[in-house]
């Protein structure tokens, strides 16, 4: 099973490259000058901005309309945007919710109404239409009781979902930390404020907040410009203005930097950010050479981040930074990553070292141009997009700036500085007052943490839950039972599956399952076969498609057939199908070498972690014995590369029980492979596996 599930890792790799683009990037030429076309504007007497620009390369229409306000703070009804948005679209007054979807679809148009305004597109001749039907849904919503209920039943549930979910837990802390509870930022629905939630709340939210005076129009591509503003006259103009809500949101104060810690003992690898507030408009002069600062050191792949702390040290897979800018409130600037447990601290101290270089060394001059010349790249493309256009052209007005602020983008880019990359670095990556956040495994990494030096000063280390409470350190290993020893653990699994004398009787087990792999557009179905002790056999295919891999290994020898290729079994790969002594491995795995590592909560279960030969864990749970969990670490390409692999949905199938589902994870790739068969003892000739 081992080799089956690197072979589809190996598959999954082949896909994605087949996806990639690895061309070079041309040199850069004159900056191009971006034209947007001259747009028209218009004013209804209630406040209403609409904004036009004509473009009839194609026959579409894009619309945004657009609610600038503040962001809200919900508080005891955190959730209330969410559930009204998803109420709106769903029919109206005067027509149903079927037929109001099938006249979206029969016009292969696209319409989305939400508490924060609504955007669609149309072929030209149907976007009067499109427009009629977006205001009817706006202004004659129906808000169903029945939906209203479905609707917060989905969100508790995506709540409950992401109960033990690391990188959500790692969000909210960050979050809370950045701005404090009493934020629009940092506030997160809850089971209880759902639920707080009454039916006669939506309507009410909804018209206190939906107002024309602080709320934009935006039309982009063929359409005839004055039957468009009547159109928009009359549909709009008994919208009535209203008072803006605005309140005034004061974030956390800067602290001097140190660790923030959110113990998740189900965590399979840490989640680190480092951030700190910054305040920054599009309209500052600092804007563009923020822009370009950022995309160096993390703004995108291959930047400094992701070459030190994935090509150089093999951490992690991704690497990033980025920042905010907001008219209203304070932004972040953050830089971020996930990694293995047992190199969290080593890529803490490598992202904190990578910002410090570029505060304190002049960037390159090649590096420099070569980072403009893939944001010109970027953003050209962007440009090609009605919706960008149209969020362009609400910036303008919103942001307060220059009419030829788009237009000039280009050049503004390009005339970004060696200094100014630095002296921007110094300005807004502010290593003496921000946040290091991280989410993992307690007892891994903990006491780790607790001995990271940088730049001369321990860091100092603080403790939360994960709902940003402060908390003194926890306990994260319990005490292990001086009877319990790897051979019982082994055993009471043994006994928890079926029994030694069961599993002994099995001679093959045969398994069809459905398989899961991300970002691959098919699913594709797999028949894998075993045969004791060590005969093994898979075979992937997809409806329609035919075979995609076919793995085989007779005892002695094995290959992997892929794209009409046959690839022959490297020496390790034969020499651990050869140490297999059986098809269940604790019958005959020894013990001698092996350790207990821990017993800790994993899910809410007490869990043992054993160590069975070097970077090499199983983990069981203590209750039930079942085995849930197992994580290797192998090398490839330089690279450490750790699997990992759960099992769940555990069935009997006569008188043994199976994981019906598991989960590999490598990196970021999840690929799940859930059973929908399992068959014992079938009648399988050897020469099957040849």
């Amino acid at each position: 099973m081992k080799n089956i599930i690197y072979t589809i890792s190996f598959f999954i790799c082949l896909f994605s490259n087949a996806q990639l683009d690895r061309s070079k990037i041309p040199e850069s030429g004159p900056s191009p000058e971006i034209n947007l076309g001259e747009p028209t504007e218009y004013e209804l007497k209630n406040g209403l901005k609409i904004i036009l620009v004509q473009n009839d390369k194609l026959p579409r229409v894009f619309f945004n309309l657009f609610i600038d306000s503040q962001p809200i703070f919900e508080g005891d009804n955190a959730g209330i945007s969410s559930i009204t948005s998803s109420l709106l679209g769903k029919g109206t007054k005067n027509i149903s919710k079927d037929e109001f979807l099938d006249e979206i679809d029969f016009m292969g148009a696209s319409l989305s109404l939400s508490a924060n305004g609504a955007f669609g597109s149309s072929l030209s001749k149907f976007f009067p239409k499109l427009l009629d039907m977006a205001a009817d849904g706006l202004f004659n919503p129906i808000f169903d009781n029945e939906e209203f209920t479905k609707s917060k039943e989905r969100l508790i549930e995506g709540i409950k979902s992401d109960e033990n979910s690391v990188p959500a837990a790692a969000r909210r802390v960050a979050n809370i930390l950045a701005y404090g509870k009493s934020h629009p930022r940092s506030e997160y629905p809850t089971e209880k404020t759902i639920n707080n939630i009454e039916f006669n709340d939506i309507e009410k939210f909804f018209k206190s907040n939906f107002k024309p005076n602080n709320s934009y129009m935006v039309v982009i591509g063929d359409f005839e410009i004055d039957a468009t503003i009547k159109q928009i006259e009359s549909l709009f103009k008994k919208w009535k203005k209203g008072k803006v809500n605005k309140s005034k949101f004061l974030s956390n104060p800067a602290t001097q930097t140190a660790i923030h810690f959110v113990d998740m003992p189900n965590a399979i690898q840490s989640e680190i950010s480092f951030q700190n507030l910054i305040n920054i408009k599009k309209k500052d002069s600092d804007y563009f050479s923020l822009l370009i600062t950022n995309k160096i050191l993390g703004g995108g792949p291959e930047n400094r981040l992701e070459q030190e702390i994935r090509e150089n040290k093999g951490y992690t897979y991704v690497a990033r930074s980025s920042f905010g800018n907001n008219k209203y409130l304070d932004s972040r600037f953050s830089a971020f990553t996930n990694t293995r447990e047992e190199v969290t601290d080593s890529a803490i101290v490598v992202m904190l070292n990578e910002i410090k270089k570029i505060r304190e060394f002049d960037v390159e001059i090649k590096e420099l141009e070569d980072v403009k010349a893939k944001y010109f790249g970027n953003f050209v493309l962007a440009s090609e997009r009605p919706s960008t256009i149209a969020n362009y052209a609400v910036e303008i007005k919103t942001e307060s700036l220059d009419k030829d602020f788009y237009k000039n983008y280009l050049s503004n880019i390009n005339s970004v500085s060696v200094d100014q990359v630095k002296n921007t670095a110094n300005k807004y990556f502010d290593l003496e007052n921000g946040q290091i956040i991280v989410a993992g495994k307690g007892s891994a990494i903990a006491e780790k943490l607790e001995n990271i030096v940088f730049d001369g000063k321990k860091l100092e280390v603080f403790y939360y839950d994960k709902y940003g409470n402060a908390i003194e350190k926890p306990v994260f290993k319990k005490e292990i039972n001086d009877d319990v020893t790897v051979k019982s653990i082994f055993n009471k699994y043994i006994d928890a599956i079926g029994g030694l004398d069961k599993l002994n009787s099995i001679t093959s087990i045969s398994t069809t399952a459905a398989v899961t792999i991300p970002g691959a557009p098919f699913k594709p179905n797999a028949i894998m076969k075993e045969k004791s002790p060590n005969k093994t056999s898979m075979e992937m295919s997809v409806p329609n498609m035919g075979t995609l891999m076919i793995q085989k290994f007779n005892g002695e020898d094995g290959y992997t057939e892929q794209m009409g290729q046959k690839i022959p079994y490297e020496d390790d790969q034969k020499k651990e199908g050869k140490d297999k002594k059986g098809l269940f491995e604790e019958v005959y795995m020894e013990t001698v070498g092996s350790e207990i590592i821990s017993l800790s909560p994993i899910d809410g279960k007490d869990v043992f972690k054993i160590k069975v030969k070097e970077k090499s864990f199983r983990f069981y749970d203590a209750d039930s014995g079942l085995l849930i969990m197992t994580e290797e670490t192998t090398k490839a390409m330089g690279n450490e590369i750790k699997t990992i692999t759960k099992f769940s949905d555990y069935r009997e199938v006569d008188g043994v029980k199976f994981a019906f589902k598991r989960e590999i994870i490598t990196g970021p790739q999840t690929i799940v492979i859930e059973a929908d068969q399992v068959i014992l003892n079938e009648e399988i000739p050897d020469e099957f596996f040849n």
